[in-house]
């Protein structure tokens, strides 16, 4: 590249040759030179910040923090006041469970001692409310809550002992004859001393009679387990059933049995139909008690079912010998 200088003060005009190399030297002064300026801009600049708005600045952050502060110690307060709140609704809960545990207890026979701990026992309490002046800290109620849990695991073993014994009392009294196994009158022949309807003596028997027409539903007046559905010289067609405890029944004189034995059986299930098969001279139904194969008055035991008799066929007295 050819520059040609021309001027008033120069006689003659001058020519200036520049190659790749000049062109390479300027850029990279110019370059330099603009680097140079930049980092010098910018010390100034840092420095003069530091020496005049640093303070502003830090003054700003502070103010930025201790707000955010404040957000968070009010919102970590917050919650736990929410969590005080539920936390006093709970323990009012597990006082009114103490309540209905006590009484579970009382109605399943528990005695005072059986039960595991001294909190499952209904304590009173009140007075008037009184508001702390500062809330709960994290470990005060941590320490609340751990409490809680302690009562509600006493509490759950305490109930799990009041359901055991009330299941126990059901089975048991699931497994008691204490159901009518004919919804009919049962005074026509009481269990004891009687004369015999064929001999005209006198003689003992071991069960009751109840009148009914041919074909009525026998039902198990109590669960158990079918140990007997055959037809017997005496009892006619008879079906013994096995209630545990060495407790038995027999149905006898029926026309049709429903069972088989070795079948479980429900309480209130049909098993049979009323006939007179057997030592017999009319349609009834023959019901036995026994207990370790000892006969039992069957009244004993039907007393509490004389109230589920149908309206019309009258729960009459029963007859004791």
């Amino acid at each position: 590249m050819h520059i040609i200088l021309v001027s008033d003060r120069l006689a003659t005009a001058k020519s200036l040759t520049l190659t790749g190399w000049h062109v390479f030297f300027a850029g990279a002064t110019v370059l330099v030179s603009i680097v140079l300026l930049a980092s010098a801009f910018s010390y100034l600049t840092v420095r003069h910040a530091a020496e005049i708005r640093l303070p502003f600045l830090q003054d700003l952050l502070h103010a930025m923090n201790a707000e955010e502060s404040r957000r968070s110690k009010a919102f970590v307060r917050e919650n736990l006041n929410v969590m005080a709140t539920k936390l006093g609704e709970l323990q009012a809960q597990l006082l009114r469970l103490d309540t209905v545990g006590a009484r579970l207890a009382a109605m399943a026979g528990i005695k005072p001692q059986e039960i595991k701990a001294v909190e499952t026992r209904s304590d009173g309490r009140g007075g008037p409310l009184v508001l702390p002046s500062a809330t709960m800290s994290p470990a005060e109620l941590q320490q609340a809550v751990d409490e809680l849990s302690r009562q509600l695991e006493t509490k759950s073993d305490t109930i799990a002992l009041i359901e055991a014994q009330l299941l126990e009392d059901r089975i048991r009294s699931n497994q008691l004859p204490t159901s009518l196994p004919v919804n009919a009158e049962w005074n026509a022949s009481a269990y004891g001393w009687r004369i015999d309807p064929f001999t005209g003596e006198r003689a003992m028997h071991e069960g009751i009679d109840f009148v009914a027409a041919p074909g009525t539903a026998i039902s198990a007046a109590a669960a158990g387990m079918v140990i007997s559905a055959e037809f017997h010289p005496e009892y006619g067609n008879l079906v013994e059933i096995d209630h545990g405890n060495d407790f038995t029944t027999r149905y006898a004189h029926a026309s049709r049995l429903w069972v088989k034995a070795g079948q479980l059986v429900m309480r209130g299930q049909k098993i049979a139909e009323v006939g007179t098969t057997g030592r017999s001279t009319g349609p009834h139904l023959h019901f036995e008690v026994r207990m370790k194969g000892m006969a039992q008055n069957p009244g004993r035991f039907l007393r509490l079912a004389q109230n589920q008799l149908a309206p019309g066929t009258g729960a009459l007295a029963l007859q004791n010998h």
